[in-house]
């Protein structure tokens, strides 16, 4: 078929420059290249890590740039060499590839790859060039997915096949948000059943930290937020206490440390804030608490902590994607919603067309997702 060769004229939401709204124009999508698949999009999440983009927040990303990064489609084309997945296929894109062959890759107890963003751009293809224009300009990809746009091109290992039966409007949420934060109790964290949790921050990241909780066994859910509206959908997930800091006189952390005895087993960093990372830090038990890190703070952003806190055994953790290997661990994701393992349904909070981006974003902002 000669489509594989063919320029695609489509719609995409351009992010021209920090601060500026996104704006839906027309734009060329290239062929793919060798090793390379050019995927339809049927359906996007929209993630804090978008309006951080939008905002100037994320280190090393060029503009002009398409947003996007938790989506999935159905391969339109592939490059030569392309082995995983076929035209007609519906797939999921994740933002930390799985190349497969890299130090990490290789080691079955990391999920970081070389590839990833925070060792080499991903705001052009690993050949160095774009497969994006507009108005005669390149427009760079974001973490090499760039869902915001009715047709992408990603490298193959960022990709994944997944099963037919399943419904891409729901399954999208798989390419970051849900297995980031279920992943970070299951994975990272190794929540032991009968153990105390708390989780800060209550978006689409936090609730799935709270369902892998309560998946894992843990008997007490604290769930931690200023947006009173977020405590329902908690509570729903299996979050046994829902409190707002807003509501206290004195610092958050005393008041966890009030209701747990000496700090929860367990804490969750999920709003991607300075100030809750460090309550998160001093909130876990003195001596045995696991804090993991979930949500990505301001580029450049630096945290002061008392290394007394670490001292005395605490354990602070990183979590990137939820631990998974992408590639690998996507189908078996899909085949765990098809079987009602876990309810994704319950993070989808709107449903607009896609041209209605900063309409989402904006009830991003307003804490309305």
């Amino acid at each position: 078929s000669l489509c594989c060769f063919q320029v695609i004229r489509c719609k995409a939401a351009v992010a021209w420059a920090v601060g500026k709204p996104l704006s839906v124009e027309e734009v060329e999508v290239a062929p793919p290249k060798a090793g390379e698949v050019r995927i339809k999009m049927v359906a996007t999440g929209i993630c804090r890590t978008d309006e951080n983009l939008r905002q100037g927040f994320f280190a090393n990303i060029d503009f002009p740039v398409i947003p996007g990064h938790e989506g999935a489609g159905i391969v339109e084309s592939t490059g030569e060499g392309v082995t995983s997945v076929k035209p007609g296929d519906k797939v999921i894109l994740f933002c930390v590839p799985q190349c497969g062959k890299c130090i990490f890759c290789l080691n079955p107890e990391s999920n970081f790859c070389l590839k990833a963003h925070l060792y080499e751009s991903q705001c052009v293809l690993p050949d160095k060039t774009t497969r994006f224009s507009c108005k005669g300009k390149q427009i760079h990809h974001f973490l090499w997915v760039s869902t915001f746009a009715e047709y992408t091109v990603v490298p193959e290992y960022a990709v994944a096949k997944t099963d037919a039966a399943a419904p891409l409007d729901k399954v999208c949420l798989l390419a970051c948000g849900f297995p980031t934060g279920y992943g970070a109790a299951i994975n990272s964290a190794k929540v032991k059943p009968g153990s105390t949790c708390a989780v800060f921050g209550l978006g689409g990241v936090g609730l799935s930290v709270v369902m892998g909780c309560k998946a894992a066994g843990a008997s007490r859910i604290i769930a931690i937020d200023i947006n009173k509206d977020k405590f329902a959908k908690a509570k729903e997930l299996g979050a046994t206490d829902c409190i707002n800091p807003q509501d206290f006189q004195k610092p958050i952390h005393e008041v966890l440390i009030g209701m747990t005895g000496y700090g929860a087993d367990y804490t969750f960093e999920a709003a991607g804030k300075q100030d809750t990372l460090a309550a998160a830090m001093t909130s876990c038990k003195v001596s045995t608490g696991t804090c993991i890190m979930v949500g990505d703070p301001d580029a450049g952003s630096m945290l002061t902590i008392d290394p007394m806190l670490l001292l005395s055994g605490r354990a602070w953790k990183g979590n990137m994607l939820g631990g998974w290997k992408m590639r690998d661990s996507v189908p078996k994701l899909v085949s765990s919603y098809l079987e009602k393992k876990f309810n994704l349904d319950v993070l989808i909070t709107h449903t607009l067309p896609f041209t209605k981006v900063n309409e989402g974003l904006e009830l991003l902002r307003a804490g309305k997702r």
